[in-house]
């Protein structure tokens, strides 16, 4: 049996994210709610796409004849296997690395949500698969729903560092966006320092295309209260020089800065449909998840 990594899964959060049955909470349009334990898994019901082999599929899916023409392993979906695709993606970009005193980074915060959810989708027997950021796409798990492959994506957020790199959002999803080729959710977690406008445009492309997208944007408490009193040097990031202030002189216009920054990111969400999330890594993990679930479960039930 595959071992999985445990080091980003919190028990009390999977406990209480999983009593609100995720498989009824993550709407997607063609996805069948409620238990869908299929007897026709695995045979010839209607076939979907192909996926490249991962470690752990059933050899009994692999097409042979693309083997035998192309010199490589691909794995024949079908759609009984594929009514819920997630993709998490993940930004591990410098600014990620942040951490309030005695707090969690805003990138291990986020990984442990992704290993949350990932591990929550997979036990519904739902597809789930990550890609990992900064400027560029550094590692890709394919969605897949074996525990082979949930046991590869535990072992990329494990061995997942923030880099010494800028972000660029907005680049990374319109090279994902072009990717995803079947519909699915995709939850983006990230800070998304980069302009508005080039974030925007990037999640406007994937809705374009069908997807399901929840936006988790990620603040250290540090970001939103700027609770510096003395003269301070702050460290740069991403490739940002140091600073050495007065940080009560320019509190007021930082805050104004960094609010006007997340309304115009929400606001362009919102208005084109897709859910946005302010997350701060000082509050409960689980109480951020179920709230948001929650609240989704609530919007679906009305639009019946």
């Amino acid at each position: 049996m595959t071992e999985i990594p445990t080091d980003y899964l919190d028990p009390r959060v999977l406990n209480k994210v999983g009593r609100l049955e995720l498989r009824a909470r993550l709407v997607v349009e063609g996805f069948v709610t409620g238990m869908h334990k299929s007897p026709y898994r695995g045979f010839s019901v209607e076939f979907a796409q192909h996926r490249e082999y991962v470690p752990g599929d059933d050899l009994r899916h692999l097409d042979w004849k693309i083997f035998a023409k192309a010199d490589r392993f691909v794995i024949k979906q079908y759609e009984e296997e594929t009514n819920l695709r997630a993709h998490l993606f993940l930004d591990q970009s410098e600014s990620m690395n942040y951490a309030h005193d005695g707090g969690m980074s805003k990138f291990d915060y986020a990984a442990t949500a992704c290993a949350s959810l990932a591990y929550l989708i997979q036990q519904q027997a739902d597809a789930v698969g990550l890609t990992l950021f900064d400027e560029k796409v550094a590692r890709q798990v394919p969605p897949s729903n074996t525990r082979a492959s949930l046991g590869n994506l535990f072992g990329a957020l494990e061995g997942a560092k923030t880099r010494q790199q800028k972000t660029k959002v907005g680049g990374v999803l319109h090279e994902l966006a072009g990717q995803l080729r079947q519909r699915g959710m995709v939850l983006v977690f990230s800070d998304l320092f980069d302009r508005p406008e080039e974030v925007l445009k990037g999640l406007r492309e994937i809705a374009g295309r069908g997807h399901d997208i929840v936006v988790f944007h990620l603040f250290d408490r540090d970001e939103l209260e700027f609770p510096f009193e003395r003269m301070t040097l702050f460290q740069g990031m991403e490739q940002m020089p140091e600073l050495l202030c007065d940080p009560k002189s320019l509190r007021d216009a930082y805050l104004a800065e960094i609010e006007g920054f997340a309304d115009a990111i929400k606001k362009g969400c919102l208005g084109n449909r897709i859910d946005y999330v302010r997350v701060v890594n000082s509050a409960p993990l689980d109480v951020v998840l179920t709230s948001y679930l929650s609240a989704r479960a609530a919007r679906a039930k009305r639009r019946k």
